[in-house]
């Protein structure tokens, strides 16, 4: 999808409050109207009709931005980014399959931010772990969730209880919580050099509308899927065990399932992490390649 001179520009943070006035300018869509441009655009290429599609969604791209603005990158660039992710979810939006745009989107926008995040972090390698990865982009709400506000270690109870949570080290979560609390940008930040105006004056409305709201759900709703379908491929003794030992609340000990299996506390060890390492693979496959995008055409031309 090429730049087009009708889109907002974005010229860096010095023109970052000058964007988010243009981009409020810009109608949101109608449901049947978004139903016949995205039509427009898929059967005859009509960019016009994908540029109504994308600029209707640019203050979508930039609460969702917004929501990043945490790791110490210019909110401008998570913006652009996220503009592309727009784009992307555009170019490929099958409208006939029954949801909004912005629901199908947020995958998008998320997708394409979160990467750019992971590229320009020094703290962040490509070797990466999916492991990591979740630890990097949800420690910060954890933390909030824990009330946990205070800034410095945190304290060996909570780093036990995060790293339980998302299947890290200890070590894991006491290096990362460090690196994360370097790289704060403060919404306070004056605009101007006269200091009238601080960045969070120009911040889109925090309260979540029904199009997030739905996409939120829709996402929330995929993730139950992907591991319901990733638990298909385990044996029932793998299922059962892995049940036991990851997902209840009260998980089981190796002594109570060896005896109700029959088997050796080793054994039970080496199957539930055979079973924990088949479901990450079967998750990862589902990742790398989500059947909703693969579901979809692609235009034969570019916007």
């Amino acid at each position: 999808m090429a730049a087009n001179s009708q889109l907002p520009v974005l010229s860096g943070e010095s023109g970052l409050a000058r964007y988010l006035q243009e981009i409020r300018k810009f109608p949101v869509l109608e449901a049947d109207e978004e139903y016949m441009l995205a039509k427009r655009w898929q059967e005859h290429a009509d960019v016009n009709a994908a540029q109504r599609l994308v600029t209707s969604h640019l203050r979508l791209v930039a609460k969702v931005a917004s929501g990043y603005r945490g790791y110490g990158l210019p909110l401008s660039e998570l913006i652009s980014e996220g503009n592309i992710g727009m784009m992307q979810a555009v170019k490929k939006f099958e409208p006939d399959r029954g949801f909004r745009l912005a629901t199908y989107a947020i995958w998008w926008i998320r997708a394409s931010i979160q990467e750019y995040i992971l590229h320009s972090w020094s703290l962040v390698k490509i070797g990466t772990t999916a492991a990591q990865k979740k630890l990097f982009f949800n420690l910060r709400k954890i933390k909030n969730k824990l009330q946990l506000m205070e800034e410095g270690d945190l304290p060996q109870e909570k780093v036990k209880e995060i790293a339980q949570q998302l299947q890290v080290s200890d070590r894991e979560v006491v290096e990362m919580n460090r690196r994360l609390s370097q790289g704060d940008f403060s919404l306070n930040t004056t605009i101007r050099e006269d200091g009238d105006g601080e960045w969070q004056d120009w911040l889109v409305e925090a309260s979540a509308n029904q199009e997030i709201v739905l996409g939120e759900e829709q996402e929330n709703n995929q993730r139950r899927q992907m591991v319901s379908t990733a638990f298909r491929i385990l044996k029932p003794r793998e299922r059962d065990i892995l049940i036991d030992r990851r997902l209840k609340d009260n998980p089981a000990t190796l002594d109570e399932l060896s005896k109700k299996h029959g088997i050796s506390r080793e054994r039970v060890r080496q199957i539930e992490a055979r079973a924990f390492e088949k479901l990450q693979q079967a998750i990862k496959k589902q990742i790398d390649n989500p059947p909703i995008l693969a579901a979809l055409p692609r235009p034969s031309s570019d916007l």
